[in-house]
């Protein structure tokens, strides 16, 4: 397992390899977060959600984690969940080939992943009830009570649990950033008050695998949460969430991280005012000292064809691709914008728009004046 984890100096180590990458912006140090405000983050990340469990699409990951860290590229992104623990395992293969080459040094790359979602291990098991009553229920690593809607547990046993599995899987002592992998999609099932006492519990948790060296920071990874309306069942209030870690640790507290969807089809951090009815996820985030990353840059491909001439002439781009990842990328207060690559083709293809230096805010804005 690689010890260490990403520092101030490693991840400035890491832009300077890159001149051309750090002239136009490329990378980004989210100043206004305590601690985690202290990396150099590059402006485009990699994701692995999409693709088939099988060694083809491992291979592939393995090459497209490679050149993307060969590229500029030094936020990588994964979940226990995803392609059932291989996309983690392929992220992992991918920093010891590297780091073994002398290529890449530990401290130079910000690597996150989740937990929430019930997981298998390497393929859908032919009768995945019994896999998890076997593997989880029966050893006590969670109650059928702490599973919500038959897929959601944030139980700190579990999340431990899975912790472990994801240092294993990455080969990694301490992991840059842990989210809750999407913890609104318990409301549908429990009330309010359940809820904050479970999150509550599950930053506890994440708080004492800090102490422990296992991870650096924490935070909630969504896909509805802060996108939704604030009176959606769904609804996360970020300054609740921060209070509940401030409580726990104080102003040192590792909830520095959030991720949501953002992108042109999705533009909610930035155009609804649904935190605290006055100002949006991005104007919050800022001003509570937390990284937003945004996800679904592209929306899974369906915004790499069709979009109108003024959104190009907008952003200055000559490609439907790189006017979604400009607009992702030059959003005020959005650090990252994730990007899924399978393939070692898509990283050359995406890298290319951080060449160009963002949108002026003056500039961007024009976009949502029509």
């Amino acid at each position: 397992m690689l010890p260490s984890f990403a520092t101030p100096e490693g991840t400035l180590k890491f832009t300077q390899r890159f001149p051309e990458l750090l002239e136009a912006g490329h990378f980004r140090r989210p100043e206004h977060a305590h601690a985690a405000g202290e990396l150099w983050l590059s402006s485009i990340g990699l994701g692995t959600y999409l693709g088939e469990a099988d060694a083809a699409s491992d291979q592939a990951y393995v090459e497209a984690a490679v050149e993307a860290l060969r590229s500029g590229i030094n936020v990588l992104d994964t979940a226990i969940n995803y392609r059932h623990q291989r996309s983690e395992r392929n992220l992992g293969a991918a920093l010891q080939t590297l780091t073994k080459k002398g290529e890449l040094h530990r401290d130079e790359v910000v690597i996150c992943t989740k937990a929430g979602y019930l997981s298998f291990d390497g393929s859908v098991p032919r009768d995945p009830r019994s896999y998890f009553l076997e593997e989880y229920v029966k050893t006590g690593i969670l109650e059928p009570s702490d599973i919500a809607g038959g897929m959601h547990c944030m139980a700190p046993r579990y999340l431990e649990n899975q912790l472990e599995r994801s240092r294993q899987n990455l080969q990694l002592e301490t992991i840059d950033v842990f989210y809750l992998h999407n913890p609104e999609s318990q409301l549908g099932d429990i009330g309010e008050d359940s809820f904050r006492r479970r999150i509550q519990e599950a930053f506890r948790a994440l708080e004492a695998a800090r102490g422990q060296n296992k991870i650096r920071f924490y935070g909630c990874a969504t896909w509805n949460g802060f996108r939704v309306p604030a009176e959606s069942r769904e609804a996360l209030d970020l300054a609740e969430l921060v209070a509940l870690a401030t409580e726990i640790a104080g102003e040192s507290h590792g909830f520095r991280f959030v991720q949501l969807p953002f992108n042109l089809a999705m533009p909610e951090a930035f155009a609804f005012k649904n935190q605290d009815r006055t100002r949006s996820l991005l104007q919050v985030a800022h001003d509570l000292g937390v990284v937003v990353v945004g996800s679904a840059t592209l929306h899974q491909g369906q915004l790499t064809r069709g979009l109108p001439d003024f959104v190009r002439a907008t952003l200055g781009t000559e490609s439907d691709a790189h006017a979604a990842i400009q607009f992702a990328r030059s959003a005020p207060n959005l650090t990252t914008a994730l990007i899924g690559m399978g393939h070692r083709e898509h990283v050359a293809q995406n890298i290319a728009a951080a060449k160009q230096p963002a949108v002026h805010e003056k500039q961007w804005l024009k976009l949502f004046a029509r």
